[in-house]
């Protein structure tokens, strides 16, 4: 977040970098699970039918090919539990994409899984 002021007509802006109780870390562990917020659900390439991204306050991304209805029916600032499903095996080292997530809205009671990139571990 960036706050702007003007004082003796010289502008200046302050980078504020915020954290909030919403967006605790991501979990580790399959298994492990942690809460947070929806930022932003979207469609994948902009389209209707491109599949769905859901963005959340503690920076995971999970993104799909597929529409993922659930998904699609939540909102900017719904509360959601996050749980690790699965972590891809055999990557390269330092590319561990591809971690699959259960997300269930706090709201509607409804989940979804979908992994954090749209390709696992070194692939395009």
């Amino acid at each position: 977040m960036m706050r702007r002021s003007v004082r003796n007509g010289i502008a200046s802006a302050v980078i504020v970098f915020a954290s909030s109780a919403n967006a605790a870390s991501l979990p580790t562990e399959v298994g492990g699970c942690s809460e947070t917020t929806i930022k932003e659900v979207t469609t994948r390439l902009g389209t209707p039918d491109s599949g769905t991204v859901v963005q959340y306050d503690n920076g995971l991304i999970q993104i799909s090919y597929e529409t993922i209805a659930p998904a699609r029916r939540s909102k900017v600032g719904d509360k959601v539990k996050v749980c690790l499903v699965s972590v891809p095996e055999n990557c390269p080292p330092g590319d561990d994409r591809g971690k699959i997530y259960k997300a269930t809205n706090l709201r509607t009671n409804e989940s979804w899984e979908a992994p954090d990139s749209q390709h696992s571990c070194g692939g395009a």
